[in-house]
């Protein structure tokens, strides 16, 4: 009989092969939550259009995803793939002008958390084609994702209107500025849960990972075309208005936000849903997210607190976990051994939408 240290051993072994990965995962999250840093900056300091930041951002993207995955090579594209894929285009379009306008508005921390939201795609994945038993398990996590956005809209991740602040004396103008209410959190939830349902698209589309980056680069591209004549209007009406044409410009903004915030995180998140299994509305992506936060917000020095966040953080996490995991029967049944977070990983899985 074989005795089951091996396995165990080779467990172990797989771990210490992932952890490589994992740090490359840590890496790429902490450079693009430090671009949404420097886009917030430059915008709220010079008052620049998110739309014709983003379009900015987009074309040398588009240009270099195409001239690297060279969608035109290769096997032909079928239409069933094209057409999607172009779709994908403008809802990646609408989700970055959307999460753009609720970064300016809301602040960093309630826009990265904001993204989270598409985890709603995991009740609503229950309602369709789950089991009425673990319908209000799904519900639930539903309600617990709702109060925590709606402890963030409170300001309880800002030192100057959370409840467990240990100051005293506080600007009582400054506390009201940073309630902001559940209406303004409506553009970045919208925004998290566009982007959830880009990623639905994509794996839809295709299973394969070279396949799918092939369509991706398409997808930017037509996420660019879309959002050109929007830009262009954008341009006139705001040079029509303003007396000087000239716009502020900062390398750093558009460099990071290009590389790090489109491109990078693309093929790192592509690589941990396939090595690491941890998909992006996953307890442990808001984990590594939250860790890159809160050095951020300190290198920052913004309006912050440490144990408002961490609750807000903690209620998110139970709330996706109860949103997005499957029944104990589903996953026996269906699921590999190695995956997790309740995200379905092979063609057997594909009934219910993954988020």
């Amino acid at each position: 009989m074989m005795s089951p240290r091996p396995n165990s051993d080779d467990r172990g072994s797989s771990n210490f092969r992932h952890t490589p990965l994992q740090i490359l995962h840590i890496i790429a999250s902490f450079l693009r939550i430090w671009s949404v840093y420097s886009m917030y900056r430059y915008l709220s300091q010079t008052g620049v259009s998110v739309i014709i930041f983003i379009f900015c951002c987009l074309v040398p993207s588009s240009i270099l995803f195409l001239l690297l995955q060279k969608p035109w090579k290769g096997r032909p594209l079928l239409n069933t793939q094209m057409v999607p894929s172009v779709i994908n285009g403008g809802i990646t379009a609408l989700y970055l002008t959307l999460w753009g306008k609720g970064l300016k508005s809301c602040g960093p921390v309630r826009a990265l958390l904001a993204e989270y939201s598409g985890a709603v795609l995991g009740v609503l994945s229950a309602v369709l084609y789950g089991r009425r038993g673990h319908v209000w398990k799904k519900v639930g996590g539903l309600i617990a994702m709702l109060a925590s956005f709606y402890f963030l809209s409170q300001g309880w991740a800002t030192e100057t209107s959370s409840p467990f602040s240990f100051k005293d004396s506080l600007d009582a103008e400054l506390r009201t500025e940073q309630v902001l209410g559940m209406k303004e959190m409506v553009v970045p939830l919208l925004a998290g849960i566009l982007s959830a349902l880009r990623r639905v698209i994509a794996r839809r589309v295709s299973l394969k990972n070279t396949l799918k980056r092939r369509l991706h680069a398409i997808t930017i591209t037509s996420a660019t075309c879309f959002l050109f004549p929007v830009a262009m209007w954008d341009l006139i009406i705001g040079s029509k208005s303003s007396s000087s044409v000239d716009l502020p410009f900062s390398a750093w903004a558009f460099l990071s936000t290009t590389l790090f915030g489109i491109i990078l995180i693309f093929y790192v998140d592509a690589m941990a849903e396939e090595r690491l299994h941890m998909v992006f509305s996953s307890p442990r992506h808001l984990m590594v997210a939250g860790g890159c936060i809160i050095v951020m917000e300190m290198v920052y020095k913004m309006d912050f607190s440490l144990i408002g966040f961490i609750i807000c953080s903690l209620i998110l996490g139970f709330g996706i976990y109860e949103a997005t995991s499957l029944d104990h029967g589903r996953k026996d049944t269906f699921q590999k051994p190695d995956l997790s977070n309740g995200m379905l990983g092979d063609e057997l899985q594909m009934s219910s939408l993954p988020t």
